[in-house]
């Protein structure tokens, strides 16, 4: 079952009052605070990255697990929306209310694992409809900060509406991760998830998602190791449609639990 704080979040996160989130408007500056907020409760340390894009504001949300750490993994998701058009907002509940939630849900638990050598940067990315703009200007003022040894992006979570597998509704992709196999095998035996690692097979769709459509793409350019996890697209995306009906939470629950085992036997 999801935890309460899950459900929350999503709820806020796609509510009308923040009109689908659009870059630059009230609706992503109200997200802003509350991410703050959030992240500042769990005890991280909090600032935000201001950046400009075609004349207008956007906002990183950027939270550091306390302590010092030589190397740190990046755990990102964008939050900004397509926003509203006339009457009709866009709750953007899959694309990516559900990364952002996922990304809350980890500062919940793993900054209480870093007890060795790697700390996590916890960053929610704005401006990713904004020729994703937040995450070019956070990696390059960041790698000059720490020392990031891996990218975790969480780019659409929520769905179980385009399996990989015909009959295994409870799947997941990694894009990238190949080369975490065994690691990824050995943190997927108690969830059980249907895990691949190609966009449905094919190099050239993955290779656009994780090379060019998604914020791990500049850490990719950088050299740096990058994963992206994603449920993929589904006919409700960047429409009005994603909606909190069509999140399947006890799956993104257990999508959540298995990326946390792994990124914690990293740690």
């Amino acid at each position: 079952m999801p935890d309460n704080e899950l459900v929350q979040e999503m709820r806020f996160l796609t509510d009308s009052l923040q009109a689908g989130r659009a870059f630059g408007s009230k609706g992503a500056q109200s997200t802003t605070f509350y991410l703050i907020r959030q992240f500042r409760n769990k005890g991280l340390r909090t600032t935000v990255q201001s950046f400009n894009h075609a004349g207008r504001v956007g906002h990183n949300v950027v939270a550091v697990t306390p302590g010092w750490y030589r190397r740190y993994i990046v755990v990102s998701a964008y939050y900004d929306g397509l926003g509203q058009l006339g009457e009709e907002f866009y709750p953007g509940a899959d694309s990516n209310a559900s990364g952002v939630a996922a990304l809350l849900s980890l500062a919940r638990t793993l900054p209480g694992e870093c007890k060795g050598d790697t700390g996590i940067i916890f960053v929610a990315f704005d401006g990713h409809n904004a020729s994703m703009k937040g995450s070019q200007e956070f990696l390059a003022r960041y790698r000059l900060l720490y020392d990031i040894e891996l990218a975790v992006n969480l780019d659409i979570l929520g769905s179980d509406l385009a399996p990989v597998n015909k009959g295994r509704r409870d799947y997941l992709m990694a894009l990238g991760g190949a080369s975490y196999r065994l690691s990824m095998q050995n943190a997927n035996r108690l969830t059980g998830l249907d895990l691949s690692f190609d966009y449905y097979g094919s190099r050239n769709f993955t290779d656009l998602f994780y090379r060019k459509i998604s914020d791990q793409k500049w850490f990719v350019e950088a050299g740096i190791p990058a994963v992206m996890f994603t449920s993929g697209i589904t006919m409700n995306t960047n429409k009005a449609t994603d909606t909190l009906e069509n999140i399947n939470f006890d799956l993104l629950s257990r999508r959540i639990l298995f990326i946390s085992r792994w990124i914690n036997s990293l740690l």
